[in-house]
């Protein structure tokens, strides 16, 4: 199996229909943005894309991505794919001088990376979802240290 960036020309068959076309919408307009996708024997399976968030109130010199989303072949899950494209995808994120990445997920996912919950970092969801699935993982050490505020989403994620 090989991770690859994506250039937005690949056809990301593997995601549900409305997760495909957030997709293509975030391409067009997000930036920068970070797109990983695991490929076995030519077929892809499994991708991950990052984009930027911002926070309210405006901090100067914050920067912040959302994980979303994220998908693996069905058949191919529970076999370390989705853990390798979340190690890549933070990864690729520190290089680029990221300081802390969000997300909405499973609650018993996520902290195995680093996530926690974002509330207890002072950070909150624009969605009305529950505290435990709104996460947070720092990647530069005290990113968010004293710092609270509203996360806030492309505007892509609220189109249909």
């Amino acid at each position: 199996m090989t991770l690859l960036r994506c250039d937005g020309s690949t056809n990301l068959h593997l995601c549900q229909p409305d997760e495909a076309a957030l997709v293509d919408r975030l391409r067009a307009a997000a930036k920068p943005q970070i797109s990983l996708v695991a490929v076995e024997n030519d077929q892809i399976i499994g991708h991950i894309f990052f984009s930027p968030v911002s926070i309210e109130p405006e901090l100067s010199g914050f920067f912040a991505m959302g994980l979303a989303p994220m998908a693996v072949l069905p058949e191919r899950q529970n076999q370390g794919i989705g853990s390798m494209l979340v190690l890549d995808g933070l990864e690729e994120c520190r290089r680029i001088g990221v300081d802390a990445v969000v997300l909405v997920g499973h609650a018993t996912y996520y902290p195995r990376f680093g996530f926690v919950p974002a509330i207890q970092k002072g950070l909150t969801c624009e969605y009305p979802v529950p505290d435990d699935v709104f996460m947070v993982i720092e990647l530069k050490p005290d990113a968010l240290s004293g710092l609270h505020g509203l996360i806030k989403y492309c505007p892509e994620f609220n189109e249909e």
